[in-house]
């Protein structure tokens, strides 16, 4: 499993890679609060300036002062702004570019057990795995899970992504998109532990169908005195209480079981 999350970060990488290579179809960059743009009016160098989208979506502007910009496409913005400078008699054909420097106003946090944890900004249209992959992809400690926090319509969502499940079935419409304030967290890998007469004792990640058998492997094998027979699995029951079972080779070990390996008589 450890090898198909190692997959999946590489995946999310190449996509990371393709996302700057294609941006037809893109969503529009709308204008919010902290974006830092740069202003120019093509034959009036004297105009050029970088300013801030300010808490209200205004942005200050010679001879015009402040313009209310924000939830605005760049285009938009544009043409606003070259309407005004000739409604008020300043010039007679403005042509306005506007270049965003800083998206501040469009990120999304990226969470968790990825190697780049951050704030990234979110221009064009962006799904989980193009976020992924700006962080970095999943680190060795990253689980299968992922949670997906989002506003909409003034409710707080939460939904959980099995990242896994998703690339081996290739349903990647589950890939869903994503947009300014969301929060991505990968959870970490679920894990067990085994103690008692092993090599390794101590955590270890738990496989999805993880049988005692391999646990045991990932402890390192036996110690010379560590026995295979009478392993017991110490397991938290329904009500929360620590159970004590015996254990079997082929028997699936659940999260946060404590399995003890006795030592041998002989």
């Amino acid at each position: 499993m450890k090898r198909v999350v190692i997959w999946i970060t590489g995946l999310a990488l190449m996509l990371g890679m393709s996302m700057g290579m294609s941006t037809a179809g893109a969503a529009e960059v709308l204008l919010g609060p902290g974006d830092v743009v740069k202003l120019s009016v093509y034959g009036s160098p004297d105009l050029s300036i970088e300013t801030r989208v300010s808490e209200s979506g205004h942005l200050t502007f010679p001879w015009l002062g402040q313009v209310a910009v924000g939830g605005m496409p760049v285009a938009v913005a544009e043409k606003t702004i070259a309407s005004l400078l000739e409604k008020g008699g300043y010039l007679k054909q403005a042509q306005v570019n506007m270049l965003v420097t800083t998206l501040a106003s469009q990120q999304i946090s990226v969470l968790g057990h990825v190697n780049r944890p951050g704030r990234y900004p979110v221009d064009g249209r962006r799904r989980v795995l193009d976020m992924l992959a700006l962080a970095g992809g999943i680190n060795s400690d990253g689980g299968d899970m992922i949670s997906l926090v989002r506003m909409r319509d003034g409710k707080t969502l939460r939904e959980t992504i099995d990242v896994v499940d998703m690339v081996r079935t290739g349903e990647l419409d589950r890939d869903v998109e994503v947009a300014g304030g969301d929060i991505i967290f990968v959870e970490r890998a679920p894990r067990a532990y085994i103690t008692g007469e092993v090599s390794r004792p101590g955590p270890f990640r738990l496989e999805r169908g993880m049988t005692v058998q391999q646990a045991l492997s990932a402890g390192g094998g036996l110690s010379p005195r560590g026995s295979s027979n009478g392993i017991r699995i110490t397991r938290k029951a329904a009500g929360g209480q620590p159970v004590s079972l015996d254990a079997r080779a082929s028997d699936i070990v659940q999260v946060d079981d404590v399995i003890v390996v006795r030592e041998s008589w002989f």
